[in-house]
């Protein structure tokens, strides 16, 4: 099995649903944890895993040591979402106010970086298999947001989007191609460092990227980072397994490359780039109820029901790998809705947008208490 593992972005604040920025305090006390550029939310990073059950603890048990924290501090919690719900967008938060590549994300971006997001990393060694990965997933990346989305609100209104993340993120640089092959990343890396639309390495904002300890030379992941944040662990990993059960089939069968055997691969990597950048926007206006454009007929496909013939092709796959099980919390978000389409109902209902956020807030902690005293060591919880 191939190695996993998540970069998850977390909001801090009250059980009322008021994000307060704790950053600063939490990264100098509490191992493990990074800060953003805004203060009111904080990152950890799980170690890569094979095996699915490892890595459920890995999610989980960094949270509990976070929220343990955060009561020492006051009554203050963990918020789920990946926009600032009950927030203030129009102020920025600086968590580290010396570091220049901040200053530079606060007066080019401001607040529209201030989300909260969940980024899966895969392992893969070979840099050419890699990059074929990345096309594959950047042409069915929108199918993953439509199954994370979490953000249908911003500063206590909604918004009219299911990811209003993804809508206001800045995609930096504008246009990122679908790349030929390792040395056309190379040499577009190259180019826009030079031409300083990427200010570094690590400023390529994309849907999904080839990452490595030396990008854009020695590369050994791939990550997929246009999910919004999903705060309950066991349907993250359905997410990620479906993923990984992709990435098998295209080891198996070649054809799954969107660029395979295309007479001019330059002409159809431009057209379908352009095609996910839209299928990617539809997907955060509406998620599991957009129509999107397949990449392989071109006709027009609802994502649900993409999504459940993607899963009907993975399964036995997943068997052989023995992870399938894994995937079966997919077929509760396809016929219940992601995190933001229950939320609206739940406002569709009369429920108030502050009364959602905080019914939220406590599932969420209950969920991973759960999940610690049934999965994790006790030592470790």
């Amino acid at each position: 099995m191939l190695c996993k593992g998540f970069e998850i972005e977390l909001y801090t604040g009250t059980p009322q649903g008021e994000v307060v920025g704790l950053a600063d305090q939490i990264v100098h006390h509490l191992p493990g944890f990074v800060w953003e550029p805004d203060r009111r939310n904080v990152e950890y990073t799980t170690p890569p895993r094979q095996r699915y059950e490892r890595l459920l603890c890995d999610l989980v048990q960094p949270r509990q040591h976070l929220r343990q924290y955060l009561h020492r501090l006051g009554n203050y919690t963990l918020i789920p979402g990946s926009t600032l719900a009950l927030g203030d967008s129009t102020v920025f938060l600086r968590s580290d106010p010396g570091n220049p590549y901040h200053s530079y994300i606060q007066e080019h971006y401001g607040t529209r970086v201030v989300t909260a997001s969940v980024h899966i990393n895969i392992g893969m060694d070979d840099p050419e298999t890699l990059i074929r990965a990345c096309r594959l997933v950047r042409v069915e990346a929108p199918l993953y947001l439509a199954l994370s989305a979490s953000s249908p609100w911003l500063d206590g209104r909604l918004t009219g989007w299911h990811s209003t993340r993804w809508h206001q993120f800045p995609h930096t640089p504008p246009h990122v191609p679908l790349f030929l092959n390792h040395r056309h990343f190379i040499q577009w890396t190259e180019t826009q460092l030079q031409a300083g639309t990427m200010q570094n390495v690590r400023h390529l904002w994309t849907s999904v990227r080839p990452n490595g300890n030396r990008r854009p030379y020695d590369l050994n992941r791939l990550e997929l980072r246009i999910c919004d944040l999903v705060s309950d662990p066991v349907h993250l990993l359905a997410i990620t397994a479906l993923l990984e059960a992709r990435l098998y089939q295209l080891l198996r069968n070649p054809n799954l490359d969107p660029l395979w055997n295309q007479p001019y691969p330059r002409l159809r990597a431009e057209e379908l780039r352009v095609q996910s950048d839209i299928n990617a926007q539809k997907a955060a206006q509406h998620s599991l109820d957009s129509v999107l454009t397949h990449w392989q007929t071109g006709q027009s496909v609802r994502a649900r029901d993409w999504l459940g013939e993607l899963l009907e092709q993975v399964t036995p796959l997943a068997k052989q790998y023995g992870f399938s099980c894994f995937l079966s919390p997919l077929r509760t978000i396809l016929a219940e809705g992601n995190e933001a389409q229950r939320w609206l109902a739940q406002m569709a209902r009369g429920e108030s947008l502050a009364t959602v956020l905080q019914n939220a807030i406590q599932a969420m902690q209950a969920r991973e208490t759960d999940l610690v005293t049934e999965i994790c060591p006790p030592q470790a919880a």
